[in-house]
């Protein structure tokens, strides 16, 4: 995937991770951006050593959901740190 499309995929997953989380009201777009571009890569290393196959992310709904389930950890993480 090129830059304009990680930002795309990252956008999308960063959102739909803070809708499940509940920080939709807190967070931006860029935050989304982050967020779903390290949930991205979190989810990969999660889902690697869990499955031992490598994850390609390109566009498809298991990369899109293995994004998401990174995100949502990664502001489970944060979202914990701060209280």
């Amino acid at each position: 995937m090129g830059l304009l499309s990680w930002i795309v995929f990252g956008a999308l997953a960063g959102w739909v991770a803070s809708i499940i989380a509940g920080t939709n009201n807190r967070q931006g777009c860029i935050t989304n951006i982050i967020v779903g571009v390290a949930g991205a890569f979190v989810g990969g290393f999660i889902s690697n050593r869990v499955f031992g196959q490598a994850v390609l992310f390109d566009w498809s709904w298991r990369s899109f959901g293995i994004a998401v389930i990174g995100a949502v950890l990664l502001l489970a993480l944060f979202g914990r740190k701060r209280r």
